[in-house]
């Protein structure tokens, strides 16, 4: 998996995808670009958005518990950052897809690679 945040911008492709006011502190919002299922999370004001899939076995890793900054799996209890996508702990031992966000106007823009 990748860290599109580290992407260059010009690599970079931002899709509209909702209000800022739709997404509150401490919730996230689950949106879908081209095949892509991203989930975001507003935290204390800064918005991180990543694939929503554990490494581990491909299950949805959205609605797992968030402490600090990681979002533990709700099947097996992996936890990633949500900042960078990385594994943090077992049985996830393989990072998953973190995605650039910002915000233009009042609408919630996430980054995604572009398509050749």
């Amino acid at each position: 998996m990748y860290n599109y945040r580290e992407l260059e911008s010009d690599s970079i492709e931002y899709v509209p995808v909702f209000n800022k006011d739709d997404l509150m502190n401490g919730e996230r919002i689950f949106v879908d670009i081209d095949d892509l299922a991203i989930v975001v999370f507003n935290i204390a004001g800064d918005y991180f958005a990543i694939g929503d899939v554990c490494s581990h076995d491909d299950g949805p890793l959205g609605e797992g518990q968030i402490e600090g900054y990681e979002v533990i799996c709700p099947r097996h209890g992996a936890r990633f950052d949500i900042r960078t996508g990385n594994a943090n702990t077992l049985p996830a031992v393989i990072d998953i897809p973190a995605y650039p966000v910002r915000i233009e106007g009042d609408q919630i823009e996430i980054g995604v690679p572009q398509t050749e």
